[in-house]
């Protein structure tokens, strides 16, 4: 038997068994990251890899935990049982392979678990996600948001700095982003040295953005635990035309 056929038939007897076990979903089974763990078992090879990838892509495809290891119990039956009736079972998986799945899983689910979390808990602004958010509010409330909203940025130079240097400096930036910003603006982190407020425009923007440089300046000064940090440029940033080019825009802004 050639090895693609030999991987091909893994592949269906995996599913039948996963299927079987009571899989949800028939049509979000397949996945590119199937066939390579089918290629990594037949080859003899480390499938940690794989398997981390697996975990990773059914997280992502909205499977839960325990639905992603019955499917990893369903391929472990198979492999381990030459009969055509298998009966999955959890209990019986190799702890490292649950392992490497799981952390695969873990992996995407901790991260849509921040992404949509509204605040940031060192700065105490609102996250990315909920000004995405935000924008898409304004988008849909407001005909000409390009000429009526704004972005207001921060960015930190910490090229010289170490992280907790970094983590401090940004909790005094976001202190006077607060005190400038103090009338119901959407304020948030963009990335690990990017603060956005998203404000309306009007006669006194200028005159906030020019308070918001001098007291992020004076709150850095007063720390001597942030002198690496340099100093923090401030300025505003049009919005574009639609959403989906403001939502590429906030993405561009935070790396």
């Amino acid at each position: 038997m050639g090895v693609a056929q030999a991987e091909r038939l893994l592949k269906s007897r995996w599913r039948t068994a996963t299927m079987a076990a009571g899989w949800a979903f028939p049509a979000d089974w397949p996945l590119a990251e199937v066939d390579d763990v089918c290629a990594a078992m037949l080859e003899d090879a480390d499938p940690g890899d794989a398997l981390v990838r697996l975990g990773r892509a059914r997280a992502e495809a909205g499977a839960g935990l325990s639905e992603t290891l019955l499917d990893l119990a369903a391929l472990h039956a198979v492999l381990t049982d030459a009969s055509h009736v298998v009966s999955p079972d959890v209990d019986a998986l190799p702890s490292q392979m649950v392992r490497m799945t799981a952390l695969g899983w873990a992996d995407v689910v901790t991260k849509q678990a921040g992404d949509c979390a509204a605040e940031d808990p060192l700065t105490g602004l609102a996250t990315a996600a909920y000004l995405r958010t935000r924008l898409g509010e304004v988008y849909r409330e407001t005909p000409v948001a390009s000429l009526d909203y704004a972005l207001v940025l921060l960015r930190l130079d910490v090229h010289r700095a170490s992280g907790w240097s970094r983590v401090v400096a940004m909790t005094l930036v976001s202190d006077a982003l607060r005190t400038v910003f103090d009338g119901g603006e959407t304020l948030a982190t963009l990335g690990p040295c990017v603060a956005a407020v998203l404000v309306r425009r009007d006669g006194l923007l200028a005159r906030r953005v020019s308070n918001l440089r001098v007291l992020a300046a004076d709150r850095l000064a007063d720390d001597p635990n942030v002198r690496p940090v340099g100093p923090a440029k401030v300025w505003v940033e049009q919005l574009p035309d639609t959403h989906a080019e403001a939502r590429a825009l906030l993405a561009s802004l935070g790396r």
